[in-house]
């Protein structure tokens, strides 16, 4: 054992104790690989920084564009719309769909990119069904890492398997392209039973809390007696057809009507005015406070729902929710009332308080006189708040959520995404040139501009891979990785063939955690053919080991697509430890099940 394999050993341990206990955070760990390991002379200065501009990175910074623009054009809403169609709002349901329909297309396309492509809609079907994002994401990157496996196009390693099995000079039977498929499906199903069963207990429970509901943490402190929006059906027997103004909701129940549904939810009408009338067949929602509400319906003959149904989509904090804006000195609402300004007319938001000094008004607003320095409480979608952020009259407390989506742009989103595809999978283009070629298109065809595609890129991620990379490359160039591998294989002696096979998976994605998992294919797979060799075991079979095996990185966030999906996750370390412990396990029994079984 040389100087070099052992510092290059204790970077690693000092990189995984900065993981695990998160003394800083962890694209700081990548930034301290790329400084360290060119100082202690474990790679050179080129390669320390080769990481930033590497083919995974480039890919992850390109895709992310892409899903970007897909977001922005409102594709991923409607992408949202189908999962939640055939799933509802069951978590178990919406994780297993989305999940698996991220594995299947990792079998076509790289992992990373099926992962960042779905990463928009999980999020929206996440704020709109109140499920924590984090409950969704892990299982989502797992199945992406794992639905590589599905056909020899889906990982890196599986792709250069074929022109790696060359032992002795002579060249193996070459594997089809769904020659892995029996594994893959297998591990997939595998994964999704795991997350099913076990999910509750060891998936993190964090929820974004600004989009918790319609109200964030900070606006509920000062107006927790404003409620919660609610969904009431208007039965065909009513009879009332007085104007808003005429039933006095607010004064009587502290209610706000913020949406009518009529014609059987073809006409929608959002803040509606004092004239406006409810009529039998209509759906309304209303904002109030829960027992309120109640009383409301019992004493009109409403039917309380049990949650929003007919607005679920156009009033979720996705698309809508509370801000509370400040009136200006210059403001040209102070000395008018809210019912002069005709605000609900003109702006399509509903006023639900004013605070005012000390005092908060939630009766009689539209006969309040505004004042400078008043605080106005505004139910709305979020498309109308960006366009009242532009007037001078009101400054909002908080970032306006939301934005104005571009759905004239979404096939030409849908072009670009295609024409990626196609130079990925048709033309054989190298995947960052593909991937750029459409994050380029969207930007110049003003599907994104080019500083919401800046704005997009989680730079937490890309520098985190980026110092990982030269890591592995310190692995490679001190000859720690053979030393292990070889220390390994001599020990073993004459192991049968399923000892054989679960050594050379353990080795495998040891080192898929610590380097790159194409430095671990190319390392362990004539390596393990020749110990297969000597043991009487199908070299083959062995080589397929390490390349499957080597999709087997879940404890910690070094992989691509646990990387990405850290920071929309909410995720620490610890969340990767506690999910990933238990399927590294179950990763490494079925794969080696189904290789005894089917080859």
């Amino acid at each position: 054992m040389t100087p070099e394999i052992i510092m290059v050993m204790a970077v690693l341990v000092f990189a995984v104790l900065l993981f695990i206990f998160e003394w800083v955070r962890v694209d700081v760990v990548g930034i301290i690989m790329m400084v360290l390991l060119p100082l202690l002379g474990l790679v050179t200065p080129k390669q320390a920084i080769s990481g930033l501009s590497s083919n995974a990175v480039v890919s992850i910074i390109a895709v992310i564009i892409i899903g970007a623009g897909l977001d922005k054009t409102g594709v991923m809403n409607s992408m949202a719309r189908v999962i939640l169609r055939f799933a509802g709002k069951s978590e178990t349901r919406i994780m297993t769909l989305i999940a698996g329909t991220v594995a299947f297309i990792s079998g076509f396309m790289q992992n990373i990119g099926a992962a960042a492509l779905f990463l928009p809609a999980a999020k929206r079907i996440g704020n709109q069904t109140g499920v924590p994002v984090g409950r969704l994401l892990m299982p989502m990157g797992f199945c992406a890492i794992i639905g590589g496996c599905l056909t020899l196009v889906g990982s890196s390693p599986l792709i250069l398997l074929n022109d790696l099995m060359v032992v002795g000079g002579k060249k193996y039977e070459a594997f089809g392209l769904f020659g892995v498929t029996p594994i893959g499906v297998l591990l997939v199903v595998s994964a999704l039973v795991y997350f099913i069963l076990f999910g509750r207990f060891i998936l993190p429970n964090r929820a974004e809390d600004e989009m918790s509901g319609p109200m964030s943490s900070i606006l509920s402190s000062t107006y927790n007696n404003v409620g919660s929006l609610f969904e009431l059906y208007v039965p065909e027997g009513w009879t009332n057809a007085e104007t808003l103004k005429s039933l006095d909701l607010r004064p009587i129940y502290f209610c706000t009507l913020v949406a009518i549904a009529r014609d059987g939810g073809k006409t929608h009408v959002f803040a509606p005015t004092a004239e406006d009338t409810i009529q039998p067949g209509d759906h309304i929602v209303v904002v109030g406070p829960q027992e309120f509400v109640e009383h409301m319906a019992e004493d009109m003959g409403w039917e309380l729902q049990p949650e929003l149904a007919t607005f679920a989509e156009e009033l979720s904090p996705n698309n809508a929710g509370i801000m509370e804006g400040i009136v200006t000195p210059r403001s040209e609402l102070m000395g008018k009332t809210l019912g002069e300004l005709r605000v609900r007319q003109r702006f399509q938001v509903s006023p639900l308080a004013i605070f005012r000094g000390e005092k908060i008004f939630v009766s009689g607003l539209n006969d309040i006189v505004i004042e400078s320095g008043d605080a106005l409480l505004l139910h709305g979608r979020w498309e109308m708040f960006h366009m009242l952020k532009g007037l001078p009259d009101l400054v909002f407390t908080e970032t306006v959520k939301g934005e104005l989506l571009r759905t004239e742009k979404a096939k030409m989103a849908l072009l670009w995404l295609a024409i990626s595809l196609a130079m990925i999978l048709g033309l054989h283009v190298q995947l960052s040139i593909a991937l750029l070629t459409g994050a380029l298109g969207m930007i110049l065809t003003k599907v994104l501009t080019i500083d919401e595609a800046y704005q997009s890129v989680d730079w937490m991620t890309v520098f985190l891979l980026g110092g990982l990379i030269p890591l592995g490359m310190a692995f490679e160039n001190t000859g720690a990785a053979k030393y292990i591998a070889d220390t390994i294989m001599a020990a073993l002696g004459s192991p049968t063939p399923v000892i054989l096979l679960i050594v050379i998976g353990i080795l495998t994605s040891f080192f898929t955690l610590v380097a790159s998992n194409v430095g671990a294919t190319v390392l362990l797979v004539p390596l393990s053919m020749n110990m297969a060799l000597n043991a009487g075991v199908d070299p083959r079979v062995a080589a397929l080991t390490v390349a499957v095996a080597a999709s087997n990185t879940f404890v910690l966030p070094t992989h691509q697509v646990n990387a990405l999906i850290m920071r929309p996750g909410g995720y620490r370390t610890i969340d990767y430890v506690r999910s990933g412990a238990g399927m590294t396990i179950i990763y490494m029994v079925v794969m080696i099940t189904a290789l005894m079984i089917f080859y």
